[in-house]
């Protein structure tokens, strides 16, 4: 999986998103304060296209209304706002449409200035886009491969809002827990994602690991002009690597891994590569 999976593209010119607090929103009149914003908003290179090309699976959503727009047209958001909602959903539609035997999730995780007739319109985008490919509520160990290519789906959207009781096709927030550790270490960020594998339910949910480090403001401070990738990113991610090729999938291993700019390393083959274990495992079980 990607974190903050749109966010290849963000409109500096655009007013600041309602994700922000009132402090940076008057800070941002000044277009070289929306300039740097953007070194920090930017979390991935790769368009949905490139990125699903490169088998990332499992896309990480934040969306929002623009305040002031006519209409209820959703955009794409992370500190500054990305594209239309609608625009990366037949994009996404068009690699499966090519691809009849991928499966996708996307998770739908944070709303901003969205009123409950923005989620409906969002909610018929989704349905618009996808139709029959779109994944109803089901136990969650049913949902094999095979599941779903008999039943030809290859969408699972998780919706973390109380709306997603109205739709069969909007799957809990909490089917899919993201635990955050929140830290600019990279120790830090190993020990956390070790400790909430270990608490993970057996049962019954997806799991998130976000092997992923947030700045905090002193760090955007002192490293203004270099953004994420330069600050936090180059350095840490050979760690994080070694610690996903450490991992095992399966029961209360790995499920999901998400990362910051996911073509820097070989980052999604070598999650991929965990799926191996489990084919030896059966191997020797038989």
């Amino acid at each position: 999986g990607s974190h903050d999976s749109f966010s290849y593209w963000v409109d500096e010119k655009s007013p600041v998103g309602p994700d922000q607090a009132t402090a940076i929103k008057r800070l941002a009149r000044i277009s070289l304060v929306r300039k740097i914003m953007k070194k920090w908003s930017v979390t991935q290179n790769l368009t949905f296209k490139e990125q699903l090309e490169g088998g990332i699976r499992y896309f990480d959503l934040r969306v929002s209304s623009k305040p002031g727009e006519i209409g209820q047209e959703i955009y794409f958001i992370h500190g500054l706002f990305g594209i239309k909602v609608w625009d990366g959903l037949k994009e996404i539609n068009s690699f499966l449409e090519q691809h009849p035997k991928e499966v996708i999730f996307l998770d739908f995780n944070h709303f901003y200035a969205m009123d409950d007739s923005h989620h409906h319109f969002l909610i018929n985008r989704i349905r618009s886009a996808f139709e029959s490919k779109l994944c109803c509520v089901e136990c969650v160990e049913y949902v094999t491969l095979l599941y779903m290519w008999e039943k030809k789906h290859q969408v699972l959207i998780f919706y973390h809002h109380p709306l997603y009781q109205e739709y069969p096709f909007l799957w809990p927030g909490n089917k899919m827990p993201a635990p955050w550790a929140n830290t600019t270490n990279v120790h830090k960020l190993l020990q956390f994602l070790e400790t909430t594998l270990g608490e993970r339910s057996r049962y019954g949910t997806f799991h998130v690991s976000q092997a992923i480090l947030t700045p905090r403001v002193k760090t955007i401070a002192r490293h203004l002009i270099r953004g994420l990738k330069n600050t936090l990113v180059h350095r840490n991610l050979p760690m994080i690597l070694n610690w996903v090729k450490a991992q095992k999938p399966g029961v209360m291993g790995v499920n999901i891994i998400t990362s910051d700019f996911v073509e820097l390393v070989d980052f999604a083959a070598t999650v991929i590569a965990l799926n191996d274990l489990l084919l030896e495992e059966d191997e020797s079980a038989t």
